[in-house]
């Protein structure tokens, strides 16, 4: 490339590949409250920074994982972490692995989450899960492109108004969120919570197949800085005022384990704004189908050649493929949405740590190193 070509690249180019990573981070699980509160807020005033190192670590792992994209010219997850394994290149199987355990948990979780705000209404949690899967199924094998083309809407919906929340949440407890933090509380010490810090790091670069398809945007390793540097901003943010307001209201919805499954739409509803409440459900809500649509789809492509469903028209395959996903995703929501993320997403953290996390910040860093200055030429 030349270096015209490399300066061509422009602002808005960046900040698009950055709000995709934001864009992965911000849906539903993260509107909750409950992802934030299981990592952090339930050690202390640990929580807010630790939820803003865990931003930190992920955005050193996005900025190799972009150059060694560009580098080579992938096009996709599988090419880059064989690249990484190399000479390997089966060890790739494990972020195959990594990737359907976040797939089917997170549907799972979007299944839980969905569930439980029916039995807000006293809908029974067990006939709200079957009807929500139910819902998804329909909506994977004939409304997937809608979903698909209404999810950024939802996103910016869930946004907007978890900063409405965010702000009237921290305004209303600030005088216990400046105690609790001048104090130091916490319930315990430093190793639980830095572990959650890096399990959270590793879980969420289940955005990194995303970030991977739209990395030819940047080019440069350069501008991949510029994009880590901008998504840590933006992501940290977001996470760092929930993780504020959580804590100004913890010892309030950690009293109750129906509000620990959705601690941010608790808050809501304490806030006594009955609109702002009412549209925060209906938009979570959405964000909750949206994931679940997203995540099961997702695993179509990969399956749909197997050997196994040859025999099938493409229709009938894809039919399959989602209802197997869907009816193993159903069974995970049955442990409920606080279990999934206690307990699926924090390992399926652990293991991403030993299978990205430090690959990429020791073998990664070094490849992109030593490619770069073989090439600085043509670069």
């Amino acid at each position: 490339m030349s270096g015209k070509d490399a300066r061509n690249v422009g602002f808005l180019s960046v900040f698009s590949v950055a709000s995709v990573w934001f864009g992965s981070h911000a849906g539903g699980g993260f509107a909750t409250g409950n992802q934030a509160t299981q990592y952090f807020i339930q050690y202390g005033w640990y929580g807010p920074i630790m939820a803003i190192l865990s931003m930190a670590i992920l955005a050193l792992v996005l900025r190799e994982i972009i150059i060694m994209t560009n580098n080579h010219g992938f096009t996709n997850y599988k090419q880059v972490f064989e690249e990484l394994f190399y000479p390997y290149t089966k060890l790739e199987l494990l972020f195959e692995l990594f990737n359907y355990i976040i797939a089917l948990s997170a549907t799972g979780a979007a299944i839980a989450g969905a569930a439980t705000l029916f039995t807000n209404y006293g809908v029974n949690y067990v006939v709200a899960v079957i009807g929500v899967s139910i819902l998804l199924f329909i909506l994977t094998i004939f409304g997937a492109g809608l979903v698909a083309k209404a999810s950024t809407l939802m996103s910016i919906c869930i946004l907007v108004l978890s900063g409405i929340i965010f702000f009237l949440g921290i305004k209303e407890k600030s005088s216990e969120i400046v105690n609790l933090m001048s104090t130091g509380w916490t319930t315990g010490g430093i190793t639980p919570p830095t572990l959650k810090m890096l399990s959270y790091a590793g879980f969420q670069v289940l955005c990194a197949p995303a970030l991977i398809s739209c990395a030819f945007l940047v080019k440069t390793a350069r501008n991949a800085t510029k994009v880590s540097i901008i998504g840590f901003i933006m992501n940290a943010l977001a996470l760092g005022l929930s993780c504020f307001m959580l804590l100004g209201w913890y010892s309030e919805y950690s009293a109750s384990a129906s509000s620990m499954e959705l601690p941010t739409l608790y808050i809501c509803n304490q806030l006594g704004i009955p609109v702002l409440y009412y549209f925060y459900t209906i938009s979570l809500f959405l964000c909750f189908i949206s994931t679940g649509v997203s995540c099961i789809f997702g695993l179509v492509p990969r399956f749909e050649n197997a050997k196994i469903l040859s025999n099938m028209s493409i229709n009938k395959r894809r039919m399959t493929i989602s209802l197997v996903g869907l009816v193993l995703s159903t069974l995970v929501s049955m442990a409920g949405l606080t279990n999934i993320i206690k307990y699926a997403y924090v390992y399926s953290g652990y293991l991403s740590l030993f299978v990205v996390v430090i690959p990429v910040l020791t073998v990664g860093r070094y490849k992109n190193r030593k490619w770069i200055k073989e090439h600085k030429n043509s670069k």
